[in-house]
């Protein structure tokens, strides 16, 4: 095994002493050592004594060497005879000298060159990466650390050629620091600059070093394989040039100065697909992306062009607000050497890096589809600015996502596009680490730092990541070092910040220049092949250009593939909204049994075997149905219909109030049983990372491509979805009204003033309302178990998918009263938006209508009845938005003596749903002509905090809205 086997990479510390110890144990008897030091030690006895054909007998001592009249140091690089050659005779020795081995000194001092040899490789490997030539523009100068100096490990001007043992270290057997050094600044310091070590995985470092380290490294590409390079830098660059001349002052994010991504992009496409890969889901920013939109993903350039004279992405009769072109995705399928990729690129806004966990989560569902278990059918791909790689936390939480069993994708290929500058910011002042890139050492990710102006080296960066991905399924980053030709965009003037730099990107060639003139001096083109490829591609664009004048679009993609049979939101509108999703008593019975059963050898809690207990009662009498086994009844039936169920969230197994226990936990050995998945595998609840907007985006992603999946991302508390507010906002709100892009997917948010204080009492529902048009999604705050249960099926059962926010509760979960029979969820049941009270008044009785929403019905009802009232009727909104004007209009028609209609709310004046509601409610009032014109607020007085923390106070402010809503005395306490 030689010098490897020992692990050399961890020598430091090792000393001669203790070489020569070694060694002598090893001249007594070979066997007393380790093998590996064997195989090292007859290395170093050939070195210090000569080749073994050279050799009369045993090794000779230096001092043996030279009484036999030969030289010890010629004898460590005497080549060896060419193959059929006759050897060279040694002389006779003087006189019979018994053979000897060579001396401990020999040997210790032969030892201690090769472990500085060893370390000054290691540190090649740690460190080359500061030497490398990286930056296009050669303003990031550094000075050679000084351990990458022979120097620093003990080597001298004199030792510079004396053959060192190395044991097949970079392919060396032996070979002189001169050598070494040559090599290893080739390998680690030209223009790709590998970071591995820190990888603690010893077979993936050498997998990445049999790819860079050794004499015969260099970066290979076959004639037409630089030509086709050339081609593609060509064309991103005359593109960018192309819409600057016909676009003057109009915004593009070009990629000038970063073209080499082009073709490397078109590399991990082409090998890619040779290693597996049916399909790549991409995710970037502004930067370049109509380059990509076009020159990789194959979108018409006519179409383009077309929307950049105002025509629209869409077609004219779909409707939606539309998008800036910078913002659209596309997809697309590509072919190389007989393979088929499919390929789409997710659409995005204006906040950085929000699409990485979307796009991750499109890909997770993907696989799933596929059964794609080893995840190498599906590559997720990721581009990012270097300062948004290194400033947004969204990264890290990506990141973390690598080795989760719910969330891994098997690993992402992420390009960073590396322009040394954010939108004016220096990298000294908009991060505090060397690379943009180190954020990724905390999941071990190899790094490849690569000198744009390089495109050969950029392709074979991708190549490597692409190969790397495959095998070991994680994730690599390419870290791209070029420039941004222009400002922010390509009206804003940067040198009122970057003067340096841009004088020297003013005077800086172009990428198509500096690498057409190498393939000139190399012999693989000539200028005359350079000038036709520009020319043959602008009047490509020119013809382009001229057909986007009579361009339409003249279809939407957005209902094909995974999406047929679906319902645009034109037809969803108008389309009857309410839908049977009763279950038959049959699908009841397997899922009682299913839920109550305790499989043989497993050991529960005995608090869970209570709980079972009680819900085989349920069953039994049909009666007292609480929350969590309405859900349950849910997901299953679900899956029994051939539906997938994702539940997601922080502590979603268990639940965060101890309601849902889904994951049956062993007592005794910590297996797991889950017992819905055991009824189908399509069933998953993951407890997620800590995170809100990474796991958001990651379920919102998984929607989208999985329409025939209930994918549910529940808060560990409402407010907690805070932290998603860009995904909310951006995607989950008006991502259908901007890029055609439907998703049923359910934010399930625990909601319910109980005196907990202000962080765990609101989960903020004015904001998801005041985010309600255009149909774009629905926002419940349901009461009863039932009411739960028909919405969560009614995401599934109709042909359209609207987003679904769920105000879920926390003391209603065991409230006595929140419960339902098992009538409620059989036969031709449904969702109902509003809910009627079963308590209420004779119509003609009814004065007052208090309309509420959530758990404080409760509170109204029970004191309604406790006060004897017999005037006031309580009706529950459950569905918000779209708001039920119909069904309150029908109700408020049956109560001829009317006289008063209340809004009654938990929630602070300026929370909540009353700012939303009263408006809607007030045309509802003058549609039918009701008595009352308006309705009147009863609720807590508006307020910063959400609530308050003290728990008097909470109560006092309960029973004063309670009563105001009733109209009661409000009691003095």
């Amino acid at each position: 095994m030689g010098i490897e086997g020992i692990g050399f990479d961890g020598l430091e510390g090792v000393s001669p002493s203790f070489v020569e110890a070694l060694y002598q144990r090893y001249r007594a008897d070979p066997q007393s050592v380790d093998g590996d030091w064997r195989g090292y030690f007859a290395g170093l006895e050939t070195t210090v004594s000569g080749p073994s054909w050279a050799r009369p007998n045993w090794p000779l001592s230096d001092t043996d060497a030279l009484t036999a009249g030969l030289d010890p140091t010629q004898m460590a690089v005497e080549p060896k005879p060419a193959k059929g050659a006759k050897p060279a005779v040694a002389p006779a020795p003087a006189a019979a000298v018994a053979p000897a081995a060579p001396s401990a000194d020999a040997i210790a001092r032969a030892a201690g060159d090769s472990i500085r040899a060893q370390m000054l490789i290691r540190t090649y490997r740690v460190r080359g990466h500061l030497l490398a030539n990286l930056d296009p523009l050669g303003l990031a100068r550094r000075e050679t650390p000084g351990d990458l100096t022979p120097e620093f490990h003990g080597f001298t001007e004199a030792d510079m050629d004396r053959p060192i043992y190395l044991g097949g270290t970079l392919g060396f057997e032996t070979a002189t620091v001169r050598e070494l050094l040559k090599v290893l600044r080739a390998n680690y310091c030209g223009h790709v600059g590998l970071e591995y070590m820190h990888i603690g995985d010893v077979e993936e470092r050498r997998f990445l070093q049999a790819r860079m380290e050794g004499r015969d490294k260099e970066i290979h590409f076959t004639p037409e394989g630089k030509k086709a390079i050339l081609n593609k830098v060509i064309e991103a660059e005359q593109w960018e040039k192309f819409l600057g001349r016909k676009y003057v002052g109009t915004k593009r994010f070009g990629l000038d100065g970063g073209e080499s991504m082009i073709p490397a992009l078109e590399a991990v496409i082409k090998y890619g697909g040779l290693s597996g890969i049916s399909e790549m889901v991409i995710g970037m920013a502004h930067r370049g992306r109509l380059n990509v939109l076009t020159n990789v993903m194959a979108k018409p350039y006519r179409a383009l062009f077309s929307e950049f004279a105002g025509g629209s992405a869409n077609p004219e009769d779909v409707g939606g607000s539309g998008d800036v072109k910078y913002h659209l995705g596309t997809s697309t399928d590509r072919e190389f050497d007989g393979v088929k990729v499919h390929m789409s690129l997710a659409p995005n806004p204006s906040h950085l890096e929000a699409v990485d966990p979307v796009v991750l989560g499109k890909a997770r569902a993907k696989q799933t589809k596929l059964d794609d278990l080893k995840r190498e059918k599906v590559l997720p791909i990721l581009l990012h600015g270097d300062a948004a790689f290194a400033g947004q936390g969204i990264i890290m939480e990506c990141f973390g996502f690598s080795g989760l069993a719910g969330y891994s994708t098997g690993g992402t290929v992420h390009f960073v596009i590396n322009n040394q500058v954010g939108f004016t910011t220096s990298p000294q002042f908009a991060r505090s680490s060397p690379y943009p890139s180190d954020i990724a050492k905390m999941v071990q990710a190899p790094i490849l730092h690569v000198n744009g102006d390089d495109p050969e080296a950029v392709t074979f960066a991708c190549k490597l990541a692409t190969d790397f991905r495959q095998t070991f399924k994680r994730d690599v980053v390419i870290d791209m070092w070029c420039y941004r030709r222009f400002g922010h965009n390509e009206s804003d003037e940067p040198g009122f910040t970057q003067p340096l730099m841009y004088d020297a990107i003013k005077a800086h060639p172009p990428v198509s220049k500096i690498y057409g003139d190498r393939l000139i001096a190399e012999g693989v083109i000539d200028q005359e092949w350079v000038d036709r490829t520009q020319s043959e591609f602008i009047a490509k664009l020119e013809a382009e250009f001229e057909s986007a004048k009579s361009y339409k679009v003249n279809k939407a993609d957005w209902f094909e593939g995974d999406w047929t049979g679906f319902a645009a939101p034109r037809e969803a509108i108008t389309e009857r909204r309410s839908a049977v999703t009763g279950i038959k008593a049959e699908q009841v019975d397997l899922l009682a049994k299913q839920l109550t059963t305790v499989p043989e050898g497993l050991t529960i809690h005995k608090t869970l075997a209570r709980i079972l207990e009680a819900k085989k009662q349920m069953f039994a009498s049909g009666q007292g149905f609480d929350w969590a086994t309405a859900e349950a009844l849910a997901f299953g039936s679900l899956l029994q219909e051939g539906y997938g169920v994702r539940l997601s969230g922080q502590d979603s197994g268990r639940g965060t109030f101890s309601q849902r226990h889904a994951v049956w936990v062993d007592q005794k050995d910590g297996h797991k049983y889950i017992p819905l998945s055991a009824l189908d595998r399509k069933f998953q609840v993951l407890d997620s990372p800590l995170s809100e907007f990474g796991v958001l985006g990651f379920e919102y992603g998984y929607a989208s491509q999985a329409p025939n999946t209930l994918v549910l991302w529940e808060a560990q508390f409402g407010d907690f979805a805070n932290g998603a507010q860009v995904m909310i906002d951006q995607f989950i709100a008006a991502g259908e009204a901007k890029w055609l892009r439907v998703n049923g997917l359910v934010m399930l948010l625990p909601h319910g003033y109980e005196g907990q204080g202000p962080e765990h009492s609101s989960a903020r529902l004015e904001r998801y309302l005041q985010l309600c048009a255009e149909d774009n999604m629905q926002v419940a705050n349901c009461t009863t178990p039932a009411n739960y249960f028909h919405i969560l099926r009614r995401q599934m059962v109709r042909k359209f998918r609207k987003p679904l926010v769920i105000m879920t509760p926390k003391s209603l979960l065991r409230h006595k009263l929140a419960v339902s029979s098992i009538d409620d969820f059989i036969g031709d049941s449904s969702f109902h938006r509003v809910l009627w009270d079963p308590k209420a008044p004779a119509d003609a009785d009814v004065k007052r209508l208090v309309l509420c929403s959530g758990k404080v019905y409760y509170d109204l009802a029970e004191a309604r009845d406790a006060a004897g009232d017999a005037n006031t009727a309580i009706v529950r909104l459950e569905q918000i938005y779209p708001f039920p004007a119909d069904a309150i209009a029908e109700l408020v028609q049956r109560w001829p003596n009317l006289e008063t209609v209340v809004w009654a709310q938990e929630e602070p004046r300026n929370n909540g749903a009353w700012f939303f509601v009263e408006p809607l409610i007030e045309e509802v009032l003058k549609s039918v002509g009701a008595k009352p014109a308006r309705a009147i607020y009863a609720g807590r007085k508006a307020s910063a905090a959400t609530a308050t923390g003290l728990a008097r106070n909470h109560a006092v402010q309960q029973a004063a809205l309670v009563a105001q809503a009733l109209g009661h005395e409000v009691e003095d306490k």
